[in-house]
């Protein structure tokens, strides 16, 4: 049985963290395809099928959600994900710098699957989303997008 491998989509701004975390989940060999988006209003864009992402097929397996970002941050992000049916299933992780609690409460309050503050330390912070990438990319199951 064929069983497709979706892809895992980075939302950050910072270039230096989307490369940590590609590393990253390269180290566990993963087979999904990365996607970055830069800011909310691309990741918008990418789950919508807008500008750039037009010809993009499927749904992410998980989406690694940045907090403080440019034009939309990552909670006006969520906020959307979660209001829209279609989006509901996606495993959303808030990985950021972000340690207000404020942040915490409205990030769990809108729906997400998990709060992860990115840890100063560069070893830490690979460890952490290799964990990450294993388990909701691969090992947790979620319902089709065809529900």
């Amino acid at each position: 049985m064929y069983t497709e491998v979706k892809k895992i989509l980075i939302v950050d701004d910072s270039p230096r963290d989307v490369e940590l975390t590609i590393a990253a989940l390269n180290e566990k060999n993963l087979a999904n395809e990365v996607v970055v988006a830069e800011d909310g209003e691309e990741a918008l864009d990418y789950l919508y099928k807008r500008g750039r992402f037009v010809n993009e097929n499927g749904l992410p397996a998980i989406i690694l959600l940045d907090i403080k970002m440019p034009k939309i941050n990552g909670i006006e992000v969520l906020k959307d994900i979660r209001s829209n049916p279609k989006f509901s299933f996606i495993p959303v992780i808030m990985v950021t710098s972000s340690h207000e609690e404020k942040d915490l409460v409205e990030s769990y309050k809108l729906g997400a699957n998990s709060y992860v503050v990115k840890p100063v330390d560069i070893t830490q912070f690979i460890d952490a989303i290799k964990s990450l990438g294993q388990y909701w990319a691969i090992i947790n199951k979620t319902p089709s997008e065809h529900l």
